[in-house]
C-alpha cells in the first residue's frame, strides 16, 4: 500500500514538494550503469538490438552465440558473474573522487530486476550473480556517509523489448520466431500486442493498464526495499496517477524516516515536471544554456551507457569542464562509469576517475555547497543556438579554454574557474568596476591550491590576476575572489 504522508498521490499536492539542501549542496554524483546486458560487453541496448536484424549488435550476437531463435538475450544471463564486484571498493573511489551521491540501476528496459524482487523472477537473487545488487550497492554508499541513488528504466520496457517477439525479414531463418515467443520466457520478453522494430515511440501510448500497474508495483517494491533518496527514471514521469502515486509514496516513506522532512529527490525529463514543482529535472547528455532557478541535474558517461569494449572515453578535462559549466547553472552532474561484466572498471576508467579526483581534491571547495553568481559565466557561445538547452547537446559544444569563465559562490567568496591554461595573466571581465552587474570592490584574490601571493588589478577593464609559473591542477583553475559578490 502507498505510504500516507505530506503527498496524496496527485499531480497537485506533489505541486508543493520542495528540493532538499543535501542536492543542492552534492554537485556531483556517480552512477554504476551495470547488468545483465554488460555480460556481452558491446554496449548498450544490447537486449533490444540484437533482435534488430541488420544492426550491428545483432551481427555481433550472430557470429558469437548464434540466431536470436536459437540464443536469445535470456541465454547472455548467466554470463553475468559479478566475479570481481566490489562495491566497498568502488564506493571509496567515487567518494574520493568528490561524489557525494552514487547511483546504481535498479532495473533497465532488458525487464531484469538487479534486487530480489518481489514481482519479476527475472532477478540478480535468481540468476546471474547471485546477489541482491541494488541492496549490496546500498550498504557500501550508507557505510560511507553518501546519498544513496536508483535508476530505473522500466516503463517503456513494453514498447523496447517487443522486437523479441519479432524474426527476421530476409534469410534463411526469415519468419522464424525469436526466442522471445517461448510461452516459458515470455514473463521477461513482456508479451505485447505490437512489435515497435523502428524507433522506440517514447510516449505512453499503446501501453496497457496492466503494464503500467504492474509498473507500479515493481518501482514501489524497490523503494519499500531499498530506500533510496534519488528515484531516477528514464524519461518523464510515466502512467498520470501511477506515476504521481511512485513519487508520492518515494516522498512520503522519505517523511516517516526523517521526522516529518522529505529528503528525497525524484528526477524527470520532462521540463513540465520540474517547472510544475514535482521533481528535479534531468538532462541526458545534455547541458543548459543559463542557470535554471530550481537545481536540475545532467546524466552522462564517460562512454557508452552499458560497456563496451575499445570504447573511446571522455577525457578528464571533458568532465571537469562539464562539471563546473553545469555547477555555474545551478545543476549537478550524475557520471556513468560503466562496469564490465567482472564488476571493476578497467584501467583506462581509473585512470579518468584518477583524475578527477586529483583536480576535485584541490577545488572541490568551490564545487561542494556552492551557488550561482549574478550569471554563470563569460566567453564566447559554447554552442548554436538551435542546439541551446537541449538533451543529448554534449557533442555540439566547443571545447572550453581559457578565454572561458565560470563562477559559484559559497559565502562572501566568488569562485572564478578559468577553463583553460592562462598563461602570464588573465582578466575577468564580469569583475570590470563599471559593469551593469553592480560588482563590488575586490578586496583579495588567491589561486585554490596555491600557497603564494597573486598581483593583481580591478579597474574599468576588469580583474586582471598575474598567473604563477606553476598551477595546482591540469585543467580548470579556480580563484577565490573576495568583495565582489
Amino acid at each position: 500500500m502507498p505510504e500516507e504522508g505530506p503527498f496524496t498521490g496527485t499531480r497537485a499536492s506533489l505541486r508543493t514538494y520542495q528540493v532538499p539542501d543535501w542536492f543542492r549542496d552534492a554537485k556531483f554524483g556517480m552512477w554504476a550503469h551495470w547488468g545483465p546486458q554488460s555480460a556481452v560487453e558491446y554496449g548498450d541496448w544490447y537486449a533490444r538490438l540484437m533482435y534488430l536484424q541488420g544492426s550491428d549488435q545483432y551481427n555481433y550476437h550472430v557470429e558469437h552465440y548464434g540466431h536470436p531463435s536459437k540464443f536469445g538475450f535470456k541465454d547472455t544471463i548467466p554470463m553475468w558473474k559479478a566475479e570481481k564486484f566490489d562495491p566497498a571498493h568502488l564506493v571509496k573511489l567515487y567518494k574520493n573522487a568528490g561524489a557525494r551521491y552514487f547511483m546504481t540501476m535498479g532495473v533497465h528496459h532488458d525487464n531484469f530486476d538487479l534486487w530480489n524482487s518481489k514481482h519479476n523472477r527475472w532477478n540478480a537473487v535468481n540468476m546471474g550473480p547471485g546477489i541482491d545488487i541494488v541492496g549490496a550497492w546500498r550498504k557500501a554508499v550508507r557505510d560511507e556517509g553518501l546519498r544513496f541513488a536508483i535508476s530505473e528504466h522500466l516503463w517503456i520496457t513494453y514498447k523496447w523489448y517487443s522486437v523479441a517477439h519479432g524474426s527476421d525479414l530476409t534469410g534463411p531463418l526469415a519468419g522464424v520466431p525469436y526466442d522471445g515467443s517461448d510461452p516459458a520466457s515470455k514473463d521477461l520478453y513482456v508479451d505485447s500486442d505490437e512489435v515497435w522494430a523502428g524507433d522506440v515511440e517514447w510516449n505512453e501510448d499503446q501501453i496497457p493498464n496492466w503494464w503500467k500497474r504492474h509498473w507500479h508495483d515493481r518501482i514501489t517494491d524497490l523503494i519499500d526495499q531499498h530506500e533510496p533518496d534519488l528515484l531516477y527514471s528514464d524519461g518523464s514521469l510515466p502512467f498520470e496517477d501511477y506515476g504521481y502515486s511512485v513519487v508520492s509514496h518515494l516522498y512520503n516513506t522519505s517523511a516517516r524516516r526523517n521526522g516529518g522532512k522529505v529528503d528525497a529527490v525524484y528526477c524527470s525529463k520532462r521540463d513540465r515536471d520540474s517547472q510544475q514543482g514535482l521533481c528535479v529535472l534531468d538532462r541526458e547528455r545534455g547541458v543548459l544554456d543559463d542557470i535554471l532557478p530550481r537545481p536540475w541535474q545532467t546524466d552522462t558517461c564517460i562512454g557508452e551507457w552499458h560497456y563496451k569494449r575499445g570504447t573511446r572515453y571522455k577525457t578528464p578535462k571533458m568532465v571537469v569542464d562539464m562539471l563546473v559549466d553545469i555547477v555555474s547553472k545551478n545543476g549537478n552532474l550524475m557520471l556513468n562509469v560503466p562496469l564490465p561484466a567482472s564488476g571493476m572498471p578497467d584501467p583506462e576508467e581509473l585512470e579518468v576517475v584518477a583524475e578527477i579526483t586529483a583536480w576535485m581534491a584541490v577545488n572541490s571547495e568551490g564545487i561542494h555547497g556552492s551557488r550561482p553568481w549574478k550569471k554563470f559565466g563569460e566567453g564566447a557561445p559554447v554552442q548554436s543556438s538551435d542546439q541551446s538547452s537541449k538533451a543529448f547537446n554534449e557533442n555540439s559544444r566547443r571545447t572550453l579554454d581559457a578565454n572561458d569563465v565560470r563562477f559559484t559562490t559559497k559565502g562572501d567568496v566568488l569562485y572564478a574557474f578559468v577553463m583553460g591554461k592562462p598563461e602570464f595573466r588573465t582578466i575577468i571581465r564580469s569583475l570590470a568596476t563599471d559593469t551593469a552587474l553592480k560588482v563590488g570592490r575586490v578586496t583579495s584574490v588567491e589561486l585554490v591550491g596555491h600557497d603564494g601571493k597573486l598581483t593583481w588589478t580591478q579597474d574599468q577593464a576588469g580583474l586582471t590576476i598575474n598567473i604563477p609559473d606553476e598551477l595546482p591542477t591540469r585543467h580548470a583553475v579556480a580563484f577565490r575572489i573576495r568583495g565582489a559578490v
